[in-house]
């Protein structure tokens, strides 16, 4: 591994934290704690721990010694001095003395430490930085070293690669055990560089910044360069089907065989994340991936994002999808079953019984595919897949060179039931669209993106279609979504889209068929060609965006939603607006008949008239020549209805969510338009 270290870096931070009074010895463990937590090869989300030992001021002015340590909740990669909360050294050192310590009383000495009583919890692991004497150090749970130490034989390994520059620990769950046996193994050996902690990670030490973090660059690369050569033999393939169905129809199948259904209509959902490196594809098709894939984590804190081990299916044939649905499903089945035992088993021996957690996996692998990640949301699912990923390449590594051999099930257990590691899931409430895809076509547009925005807002993972494809990507970018660009004139264009969706979250549960133009004309004198384009863009794109997501909600197994944004010409035509009332009347009654079509299939089909929205439909010039022609002040013909008030496409996107929501309603229409008898529905 090649250090980043840079003194032009590292002092340009200290000169940036000197503004705020934070002193060097902080602003240097600061640039570190970056530049390892950025290597994902080192630390994967949250993961691995920093410290530095300094001195601080207390209210009374006094300095004394403390221990600035990661605290919980913040991620190395980014992290603020925030994020190091100061813990006083004296009360610390002082627990090494007792015979034992409960993990909520250390907790509890471990906030009553802290400088600053607002501050984040500190690291389970204070303690083992604590006892360590060096002024600087670092923890990460480096793939390589955990290839090497997860192993049978991981102790004889690690010492055959890295002689006498570390010290070995056996595994114990981290607190207060580990800390004393982590000081003892330093202790035996004060000249190591570093600590070995079999079947979980790795510490480096030192009396600055850049030796501890450069240290555990040397050892890693030493891990590495054990692993280079065995590496290169892969996994003895599996037999696969001479045709793979395509991710796009797979992933709505587990998506829906993910799915707990809450009755009524409601399911709570998952989002995926596919991944199908070469490295991941050889995993998977692997002869004996059942061996090694079901073996559990990597490093046992993984063991909360993505439970002690994956689900596997069979490979999916392209011809052979309806079976292959059933046997996901059995797979899950399976799956549950066996949490469910695991969970009794541990349980039993508990002397506080614990709460069972959802059973369901958080990593699917698929043979001829790749691996999902699963998650409540498209950051989850990508969670679950990096440390998946991590996964992939720590067994490939450990079975080129033995047989990957983690910790034990009730190891595992202890970890996922661990009250301190619970933590930092957060409890915080979902909001109401939460585990849902929403795509909306004509994205781009002033009401198109107001609807993508407030699907977002309300917890839906947005996917964005517009043929203006500069603007599509912005909106996109600034919502977290996904952006196409597609002309949905475009049958095939459509199709490629909706495959995208899948590919990218897994499926779509929400589709807003949004995107629109106004042509206008005198029926009997307009061109034909006029009116072909209208029912082009305002019909029959209506109705392929149906079909494509019809396709989609059926293979999930979950229902969905289908909503149109059609218009008050629907019911109430305008003088010299046949072009575009017409094929809005006619996308009227597609919305109904999906409804009469699909209800059985839980696919909710509603739609919203709106009326009078500055958009590019209604441009500025359009408002002032309408005006115009009634002889109106232009504020006047936008509030123009019986409430005398303007209409917004914030108002229109609020009648979308509230259609999204709706899970008993099918077949409706919402009028957003203020008020305009003539168009109230009869």
């Amino acid at each position: 591994m090649q250090s980043n270290w840079s003194d032009a870096e590292a002092e340009a931070l200290v000169a940036h934290h000197a503004e705020r009074n934070v002193g060097r010895d902080l602003a240097l463990r600061v640039y570190t704690s970056r530049l390892l937590g950025r290597q994902p090869k080192l630390v994967l989300h949250g993961g691995g721990n920093t410290s530095v030992k300094t001195t601080a001021r207390d209210v009374f002015g006094d300095e004394v010694e403390v221990l600035h340590v990661k605290g919980s909740g913040w991620d190395m990669a980014d992290i603020e001095p925030e994020g190091l909360p100061a813990v006083r050294m004296a009360p610390l050192m002082r627990l090494r003395s007792l015979a034992a310590l409960r993990d909520e009383d250390m907790v509890n000495a471990l906030r009553l430490s802290l400088i600053d009583s607002t501050a984040p919890n500190p690291s389970v692991e204070t303690l083992l930085h604590a006892f360590l004497p060096h002024k600087f150090v670092d923890h990460t749970h480096a793939i390589a070293v955990l290839s090497l130490s997860d192993q049978p034989e991981g102790e004889a390994i690690c010492r055959e690669v890295f002689g006498a520059r570390v010290g070995i620990v056996p595994y114990i769950m981290p607190g207060f055990r580990l800390a004393k046996a982590a000081a003892v193994a330093y202790e035996v050996n004060p000249e190591v560089e570093g600590l070995v902690l079999l079947k979980h990670g790795i510490f480096t030490f030192g009396d600055d910044a850049r030796e501890a973090y450069e240290r555990m660059l040397d050892l890693v690369s030493l891990a590495e360069a054990r692993l280079a050569a065995a590496r290169a033999r892969g996994f003895a393939a599996a037999t696969l089907p001479p045709e793979l169905a395509p991710v796009a129809e797979v992933a709505p199948i587990l998506r829906g065989a993910l799915a707990t259904d809450r009755g009524g209509g409601a399911y709570e959902r998952v989002i995926l994340d596919h991944r199908a490196s070469p490295q991941i594809l050889d995993y998977v098709g692997g002869k004996k991936l059942a061996r090694y894939s079901q073996r559990g984590v990597a490093t046992p804190d993984h063991v909360i994002r993505t439970k002690g081990k994956p689900l596997m299916t069979p490979a999916p044939a392209a011809d052979g999808l309806e079976a292959y649905a059933e046997a996901v499903r059995a797979a899950v089945a399976g799956y549950t079953a066996d949490y469910h035992a695991y969970f009794a088993r541990h349980n039993a021996r508990q002397t506080t019984p614990k709460t069972e957690l959802d059973p369901l996996p958080r990593v699917v692998l698929v043979p001829g595919l790749g691996l999902f990640g699963a998650g409540k949301s498209a950051r989850d699912a990508a969670v679950a897949a990096d440390i998946a990923e991590s996964t992939v390449e720590t067994v490939t590594g450990a079975e080129a060179i033995g047989s990957f051999r983690p910790v034990e099930e009730e190891d595992l257990f202890d970890i996922e039931y661990w009250s301190l590691e619970q933590a930092k899931l957060g409890k915080a409430a979902e909001k109401p669209l939460a585990r849902q895809v929403a795509l909306v076509t004509g994205a781009a547009g002033t009401i198109g993106a107001a609807i993508a925005h407030a699907l977002a807002a309300a917890g839906a993972e947005p996917v964005l279609l517009d043929r203006d494809g500069a603007s599509v990507m912005a909106a996109a970018k600034r919502m977290g979504g996904l952006g196409l660009i597609c002309d949905v004139t475009d049958p095939a264009a459509v199709e490629a889209a909706f495959e995208r969706a899948c590919a990218h979250y897994g499926g779509v549960d929400i589709v807003v068929s949004n995107a629109g133009a106004a042509w206008q004309g005198r029926i009997g004198e307009v061109a034909d060609d006029v009116l072909r384009r209208s029912f082009e863009l305002n019909f029959f794109a209506h109705e392929t965006v149906t079909r494509c997501a019809v396709r989609v909600m059926r293979a999930q197994g979950t229902g969905g939603a289908i909503l149109y944004n059609l218009s008050k010409q629907a019911i109430n035509p305008g003088p010299e607006f046949g072009p575009y009332g017409l094929p809005k009347a006619s996308a009227l009654a597609l919305m109904r008949q999906v409804a009469v079509d699909h209800g059985r299939d839980g696919i909710r089909a509603n739609a919203v008239n709106a009326d009078r929205i500055r958009s590019g439909l209604l441009t500025e010039a359009m408002i002032a020549a309408r005006a115009k022609a009634r002889g109106l002040s232009e504020d006047d013909y936008m509030s123009g209805n019986l409430l005398g008030r303007e209409v917004t496409a914030a108002d229109v996107a609020h009648a979308f969510v509230h259609l999204a929501l709706a899970l008993k309603t099918t077949g409706a229409i919402i009028t957003v338009d203020g008020g305009n008898a003539a168009a109230m529905l009869r």
